[in-house]
């Protein structure tokens, strides 16, 4: 079973979900409001995913943020750190695959059909 992080309003996510189940796809959904996310849990997405891919440059938490604050993200560490604090500069939705290991990272119809179908 594949697990979904997000958050449920994130537009993205809606349309990561909808799809998943037109396709009849199971999976659990973390909600990083309610739930967060852990060190470890973020460490295992860099096994996979560069860190400057998995942190969202262009939302609003991350523009927020002042020119001192983003010029101290320059390794896994450090984004883990913001990625704990500020859970919406995670770049979303980013999915795992049953062994836990992340997958896909944003919404793209193609890249699902390739890995999901």
């Amino acid at each position: 079973m594949l697990t979904v992080y997000g958050i449920p309003n994130c537009d993205t996510v809606k349309k990561t979900r909808t799809w998943l189940e037109k396709h009849h796809i199971a999976y659990t959904f973390h909600n990083y409001k309610t739930e967060g996310i852990s060190n470890n849990k973020i460490k295992a997405w860099f096994k996979t995913l560069p860190w400057d891919k998995v942190v969202n440059k262009a939302s609003t938490t991350w523009k927020a943020l002042s020119d001192e604050e983003k010029a101290l993200i320059t390794d896994e560490k450090a984004a883990a750190r913001l990625m704990m604090a500020h859970t919406s500069v995670i770049k979303r939705p980013l999915i795992e695959d049953a062994s836990g290991r992340a997958v896909t990272i944003g919404f793209s119809e193609k890249e699902y059909e390739e890995k999901f179908l």
